[in-house]
C-alpha cells in the first residue's frame, strides 16, 4: 500500500465519521434556540406586566397674574393710538428733491423734513426784485422831475411878480401922460406871459408828483410780489408741525407733490408723524358694561408685545357714541407714565379697577388652582409634570388667596427624602377630593407601584423653579411619587 492510498483511506474514514455525527448536532442547536427565544418572550411578558403604567391624572397650569386683577371690574381690548397725529404735506406743487427723514426719525417742531423743487419760485423772486429796482429808479426820476418843476414854478413866480410890478408903474406913468398906451400894452403882455409860464410850471409839478406816485405804486407792487414768492419759496420746505416721530414715509425723491394729491401720479402727504407724548389706549367697552366706567377711574394696562409689562393709567374720556356693528363704546385711557417701548397701534388690554393699584399690586406673581397643593412630609408641594410626562415634586409656599386661585412661591430644591416620601406618610391636600388617578390594574400593578415608590428613594431634586405655564397635577394621590409617569386625562382640565 502506497502512501497515497493510505491517505485516501484515512480521508474516507474521516468523512464517514463526520456523516455519522451530523444528525444529532442540529437537533441540539434547535433545542437551545427554542429555549433562548422562550426566555426572551417570557422576559418581555414579565417586563410588560410588571412595568408601571402611566397614571391618569387631571392637570392645571401655573399662571402669572397680578394682585391688582382681584380689583378688576371688567376687561376691555383696544389699541395704542397717538392722539396728536399728522399727515405732513406740502402747500406747493413740485418735484420732491430732498427727503431728510425716514421711518422712526425723531423730529423737533420746525425741523426741515423735505424740500421740493424751488427753481420757479427763485426765478419769480428775481423778476420781482428787478421790477422793484426799476420802480425805485422811476421814483428817483419822478423826484428829480418834481424838483425841476418846483424850480420852474419859483422862477415863474418871480417873473410874474416883476411883470406885475412893472405893469403897475406903467399904468401910473400912463395916467400921468409919461408913457404911451403901446408901452402899457407891452408890459401887460409880459405879465400875461409870466402868468402862463407859472401855470405851466405848476402843471409840471403836478405831473412830476403823479409820476412819483406811480413809481411808488410800482415799488409797492414789486415788494408784494417778492413777499408772495418768498411765501411760495417757504412752502417748498416741508417742516415738522410739532415734536414727534416719523411713522410712515409716503413719498420718495423724484415724486411729484401736490397739496391735496389731486392730480394722477402725484403724492399728497410726504410723511406721517405722531406725537409720542400723546399716546393713549382706545379700548372698546361693551355697552352693557359702560355704566361701570367713570372718568379718572384707575386702570391696569398690559401690552400683547410685552405681557410682563404692567402699567398704571386712568380713564381719560368716554366717547359719547356707540358702535352699532360691535355694540361697544370707545373709552380712551391715558398712561400715568409712558414707557419708551410703547408704540402706536400696539394691541393692549385694559382692566378697569375698583381702586388705584400700588407698585406691589402690579408685580407679577404665580398662582395656581388650590387643588394642585398637597402635603408631603409636612410640607406644601405641587407635583409638576415634566416634558417627558414624569412627576417632579416642587416645594412651595402658599400665600394669599386670589379669587379662585392661590398665590404661591417655589422654594429651593427639595431634599431626596422629601421628594421620595413613602405613600404611608403622605397626606392629602386639606379637604381636597380624592385622587383622580386610576391607579395600576391588578395585583401585578400594585406590586409595580410599590416597586416604583421604592425605586424613588434617594435624591430627586427639582430641576428648576416653578414658572408660569408649568403643568401641575390636581388632587394628587398619595401613591403618586417623583419620577412616576403620568397621562393627562383632560388637557387644561380643572383650571
Amino acid at each position: 500500500m502506497t502512501t497515497k492510498n493510505a491517505a485516501s483511506i484515512l480521508t474516507s474514514l474521516s468523512l464517514r465519521r463526520g456523516s455519522a455525527a451530523a444528525p444529532g448536532a442540529p437537533q441540539r442547536k434547535r433545542r437551545w434556540t427554542r429555549w433562548v427565544i422562550g426566555a426572551l418572550v417570557l422576559a418581555g411578558i414579565a417586563a410588560f406586566v410588571l412595568a408601571p403604567r402611566p397614571v391618569e391624572v387631571a392637570a392645571a397650569s401655573v399662571v402669572s397674574t397680578t394682585p391688582s386683577q382681584q380689583d378688576a371690574l371688567l376687561t376691555a381690548s383696544g389699541y395704542v393710538v397717538a392722539q396728536r397725529r399728522a399727515a405732513v404735506a406740502s402747500k406747493a406743487t413740485g418735484r420732491l428733491v430732498e427727503l431728510k427723514v425716514r421711518e422712526g426719525s425723531e423730529v423737533k417742531r420746525g425741523e426741515l423734513i423735505a424740500r421740493i423743487d424751488s427753481s420757479d419760485m427763485l426765478a419769480a423772486i428775481a423778476a420781482a426784485q428787478a421790477a422793484l429796482a426799476q420802480a425805485r429808479v422811476g421814483v428817483a426820476q419822478a423826484d428829480a422831475s418834481a424838483l425841476q418843476a418846483a424850480a420852474g414854478v419859483r422862477q415863474a413866480q418871480v417873473e410874474l411878480g416883476n411883470a406885475e410890478a412893472e405893469l403897475v408903474r406903467a399904468q401910473g406913468l400912463k395916467d400921468s401922460g409919461f408913457t404911451s398906451p403901446q408901452a402899457l400894452d407891452a408890459v401887460q403882455r409880459r405879465v400875461d406871459a409870466a402868468r402862463s409860464a407859472l401855470a405851466s410850471a405848476q402843471a409840471g409839478v403836478a405831473s412830476a408828483v403823479a409820476a412819483r406816485n406811480q413809481a411808488e405804486a410800482g415799488v409797492v407792487l414789486a415788494q408784494a410780489q417778492i413777499k408772495v414768492q418768498e411765501v411760495n419759496l417757504n412752502n417748498t420746505e416741508i417742516r415738522a408741525p410739532f415734536d414727534g416721530v416719523v411713522l410712515n414715509k409716503n413719498a420718495n425723491v423724484g415724486d411729484m407733490i401736490t397739496p391735496f394729491s389731486s392730480a394722477s401720479g402725484t403724492s399728497g402727504a410726504v410723511v406721517t408723524m405722531a406725537d409720542m407724548a400723546t399716546l393713549e389706549v382706545e379700548a372698546d367697552v361693551s355697552e352693557s358694561k359702560v355704566a361701570l366706567v367713570k372718568v379718572d377711574q384707575p386702570v391696569e394696562i398690559t401690552l400683547d408685545a410685552f405681557p410682563e409689562l404692567r402699567l398704571r393709567g386712568s380713564v381719560s374720556r368716554i366717547v359719547p357714541t356707540v358702535d352699532r356693528a360691535k355694540a361697544t363704546v370707545m373709552t380712551k385711557v391715558r398712561f400715568d407714565q409712558l414707557d419708551p417701548r410703547i408704540l402706536p397701534e400696539m394691541s393692549a388690554k385694559v382692566s378697569l379697577l375698583a381702586r388705584r393699584p400700588s407698585d406691589a399690586d402690579l408685580q407679577a406673581v404665580l398662582a395656581v388652582n388650590p387643588r394642585a397643593l398637597t402635603q408631603r412630609g409636612g410640607k406644601t408641594v405641587v407635583l409638576r409634570i415634566t416634558k417627558d410626562d414624569s412627576v417632579e415634586v416642587i416645594e412651595v409656599e402658599r400665600l394669599r388667596r386670589m379669587g379662585d386661585m392661590v398665590e404661591l412661591r417655589s422654594l429651593p430644591a427639595m431634599s431626596g427624602a422629601m421628594a421620595a416620601d413613602p405613600a404611608g406618610q403622605a397626606g392629602s391636600s386639606g379637604g381636597a377630593a380624592n385622587s383622580t388617578a386610576t391607579g395600576l390594574a391588578g395585583g401585578a400593578a400594585s406590586s409595580a407601584a410599590s416597586g416604583a415608590v421604592a425605586a424613588n428613594v434617594g435624591p430627586v431634586p427639582s430641576t428648576s423653579a416653578l414658572k408660569s405655564g408649568d403643568r401641575v397635577v390636581l388632587d394628587a394621590d398619595a401613591k403618586l411619587q417623583a419620577g412616576m409617569k403620568v397621562k393627562i386625562a383632560a388637557p387644561g382640565g380643572g383650571k
